[in-house]
């Protein structure tokens, strides 16, 4: 397994009051004109998101009521609103403002976002990069 994508650990002490449910976006696509070089930013690139909510479900769970989730719809318009509708030259400051907009518009505790450029512009043999980055209230 890489280990860009290995769960993150965190000393025991705070796993004591650290939410361990969560809700996961996978694999969400989107054509956007993130980068620094001209190609990347003229031409765009497909770039694939996921993200993962640290929530309590466990009202949820046992209500089986929407208003105790959070509703991945709405996720998944925020991140499409905010990868499709602004351009950065880093992957890394595109994965901040979609940490952001959803910290402002959910209610979760903590949330992960990670970022990948499939077919990044970059000379040699590789699948693509990545970013993950870990984000809370």
């Amino acid at each position: 397994m890489n280990d860009c994508f290995l769960p993150l650990s965190t000393p025991e002490s705070d796993q004591k009051n650290k939410v361990k449910d969560k809700i996961c976006l996978q694999g969400m696509q989107f054509y956007a004109y993130h980068g620094v070089s001209a190609p990347e930013r003229e031409l765009g690139q497909r770039l694939e998101v996921d993200v993962e909510l640290f929530v309590d479900l466990k009202t949820a769970g046992k209500l089986d009521n929407l208003e105790h989730t959070v509703n991945y719809a709405g996720v998944y318009h925020v991140v499409q609103e905010v990868v499709t509708n602004s351009s950065y030259n880093l992957i890394e400051a595109l994965a901040e403002a979609v940490a952001a907009a959803i910290l402002a518009r959910f209610k979760v505790a903590e949330v992960l976002i990670r970022i990948k450029k499939p077919g990044a512009f970059i000379p040699g043999c590789l699948s693509g990069v990545a970013v993950e980055i870990h984000r809370h209230q």
